[in-house]
């Protein structure tokens, strides 16, 4: 079952505020690092000339609003009102302090975690969507493509479009559409259409399947094809769920709640915050406001990139520019990059599964801003299920990452300090991926 087509008329009304009360503690703003950062980050370039890109180069793949927040400098934009009443329906996301870990733990840290599995989706991905979705729907978009890997964020786009009037069609990474069928019935019950990736609906699907039919998938694969669909068809968009700069903005909407509601803890430093990161926006969204916080204020917050071993970008790729797709259809970015061709284990963090990095994200790694280590897979999931036996949610599997880098730090504390955890998502569609472990 897929969306109807809505007319011009219902549009609007779907993008009109309703006048609903939003708690106040939801942010009316989106924080932008590059206004803080000591050095602009370099700009995408565009794969034919080399040459930085204009935004008539961006156009047929985005909105024009987003285009301007992609090179934004400006250190706050506002949250459409929309956007926000959207937000009320989940936000603020809780802080929650890990009381039962931290017996469990025997550490003298006190733990905290930022759990967006809240959400209507279960992750922090809507964050992002229903603001791109409702920047495509004011243009008049009627129709926006995308990637997804474990399925958190083709399932946050389908409910972006529901709510605002969109069709949405999504490739997932064929590793996970095999290993997850629930998240593409999530994605179907919000009215989205979802194919494995690679597919024979596209010629860079059809392309790779030619050279390797085998194949598990990538993201960088799954994005070829939702940006060909997508660069082909006038009523369309492509829709990006991380790396881009405008989706790190709209993520900050967690850490910006996470630093009040520190304060309101009686906690007004952290000492180190663990985030997970695949594509960089879950760890922007909860980092970057505490970053800029660092070079702002002076503040020392150790922040911590978490990536998989098995797709190890920050810890052993290179920083240079590279495509973010497979096919070499999108811009060039500045990141850490294993190859735009490499395809990692079909490990069960499907979000993590990404060859390269956010390039904010890359560029503050590069400066020395923030850290990263690698996690095994083994580690993580262990890890996800001694917190979910200590405080009863069972994380998403990219979760674990941060859990897992959180717990071994915890265990090494010697002196009370407040621990951050990024808590991106809960398990509940992910539990095969515990199975081996219990």
């Amino acid at each position: 079952m897929t969306t109807s087509p809505v007319t011009g008329a219902e549009l609007a009304r779907s993008l009109e505020p309703l006048g609903v009360s939003v708690p106040s503690a939801v942010p009316t703003h989106w924080y932008n690092l590059a206004a803080d950062l000591p050095e602009p980050v370099p700009p995408h370039l565009h794969p034919g000339t080399r040459e930085p890109l204009g935004p008539e180069d961006l156009a047929p793949l985005f909105p024009a609003n987003l285009i301007e927040q992609e090179v934004a400098t400006e250190r706050y934009i506002e949250i459409p009102e929309t956007v926000r009443e959207i937000y009320g329906m989940w936000r603020p996301s809780p802080l929650v302090r890990a009381h039962r870990l931290e017996r469990v733990l025997g550490t003298p840290a006190r733990i905290y975690y930022k759990y967006e599995g809240v959400s209507p989706v279960g992750s922090h991905k809507p964050n992002t969507a229903v603001a791109q979705a409702y920047y495509n729907a004011l243009e008049g978009t009627t129709k926006l493509t995308t990637e997804t890997g474990a399925g958190q964020w083709g399932a946050s786009l389908s409910f972006a479009g529901a709510l605002l009037g969109l069709e949405v069609e999504v490739w997932q990474v064929r590793a996970s559409f095999d290993a997850k069928p629930y998240r593409r019935l999530q994605m179907e019950a919000y009215g989205g259409i979802c194919h494995p990736s690679p597919s024979d609906l596209t010629e860079a699907g059809r392309a790779i399947l030619a050279e390797h039919p085998d194949t598990t998938g990538s993201l960088g694969m799954a994005i070829s094809e939702a940006v060909e669909v997508a660069a082909n068809d006038p009523d369309a968009h492509y829709s990006l769920g991380s790396v881009l700069n405008h989706v790190m903005l709209h993520q900050t909407v967690i850490g910006q709640e996470a630093m009040v509601q520190l304060e309101e803890a009686g906690e007004p430093v952290a000492h180190t915050v663990f985030g997970c990161a695949g594509g960089g926006s879950n760890l922007a969204g909860l980092t970057f406001p505490f970053l800029g916080r660092n070079l702002r204020e002076g503040t020392t917050t150790r922040l911590v990139a978490c990536e998989p071993a098995a797709c190890p970008s920050l810890t052993q790729g290179e920083y240079r520019y590279d495509f973010g797709d497979v096919a070499g259809l999108t811009p060039l970015l500045k990141m850490y990059t294993l190859g735009n061709d490499f395809v990692p284990p079909a490990i069960h963090a499907g979000g993590l599964r990404y060859h390269g990095m956010s390039p904010m994200v890359s560029h503050a790694v590069a400066l020395g801003l923030m850290e990263a280590t690698a996690i095994e897979q083994d580690d993580a999931l262990a890890a996800g299920l001694l917190f979910a036996r200590a405080e009863g949610i069972i994380p998403a599997p990219e979760s674990t990452h941060a859990v897992a880098a959180a717990i071994e730090h915890a265990r090494t504390v010697t002196e009370p300090e407040v621990v951050v955890i990024g808590l991106s998502g809960n398990g509940q569609l992910d539990l095969p991926a515990y199975s081996r472990y219990v």
